[in-house]
């Protein structure tokens, strides 16, 4: 269930990353879409890693660690594209 809840997770945290921070990005919902699903998997991954706690499903702590790890890769990717 880890990988489909961050999927799950990433198609909500990158409407609300991109929410939070707006403008123009290029590539529109999908592109959104994409880098939140990327941001809620890297965000889940590095939760675990250092250990600030474990991926188990569908809860409060798993979607803030999904929503900032989609803030930081649409900040890293406008920072590319700039």
């Amino acid at each position: 269930m880890g990988i489909l809840s961050w999927i799950i997770f990433g198609l909500i945290a990158g409407i609300i990353a991109k929410w939070i921070m707006p403008g123009k990005d290029g590539g529109g919902f999908i592109i959104t879409v994409i880098l939140g699903i990327i941001g809620a998997v890297v965000g889940g991954w590095i939760s675990t890693f250092f250990g600030f706690g474990r991926v188990d499903g569908f809860n409060f702590g798993s979607f803030v660690v999904a929503v900032i790890g989609a803030i930081v890769v649409l900040w890293i990717y406008r920072k590319v594209r700039s």
